[in-house]
């Protein structure tokens, strides 16, 4: 995980990381202009260079979970089912969730979320990058968000 001061320069930081039922939920429009970056217009294997995925990424790695998932969803809304691009998008999404849930002292919905996020991945092929990540760089996050749970 990166600390808040290694986030891009330029990625919006939110004042706090949402957890539900802990604490306030950012206002409705907070990430618009963010979510904004992802039109139709752009092909989906170029969707990881809109602002919406790097954030979404930044968000990951900076410990917001729950809002990796709200900028991350503008992206999956932009693939295609039956693609690696919608996978690969809705595995980073479960995976936020699964850390998420680990913060809400929820282990077995982490564990139940890791498992979708693998199964997400084992229908990406494994010869080359989706959305700028290999399937093994997935995989590494799930394990380490595995490691975390307690059985």
């Amino acid at each position: 995980m990166c600390a808040l001061a290694d986030l891009p320069h330029g990625i919006a930081v939110p004042t706090h990381a949402y957890v539900p039922g802990k604490n306030a939920r950012h206002p409705e429009d907070w990430f618009d202009q963010i979510k904004q970056t992802v039109t139709s217009e752009i092909p989906a294997a170029q969707l990881h260079h809109t602002t919406a995925w790097t954030t979404g990424l930044a968000y990951l790695n900076a410990g917001y979970f729950w809002e990796c998932h709200e900028v991350l969803e503008a992206v999956w809304m932009q693939t295609q089912d039956g693609t690696a691009e919608r996978d690969m998008v809705q595995a980073l999404i479960q995976l936020a969730n699964a850390r998420l849930k680990l913060r809400m002292d929820r282990p077995q919905a982490a564990w139940r979320l890791c498992n979708m996020v693998q199964a997400h991945l084992a229908r990406c092929p494994n010869d080359r990058a989706i959305l700028g990540l290999t399937v093994g760089d997935a995989q590494a996050w799930v394990r380490e968000t595995e490691n975390r749970i307690e059985r």
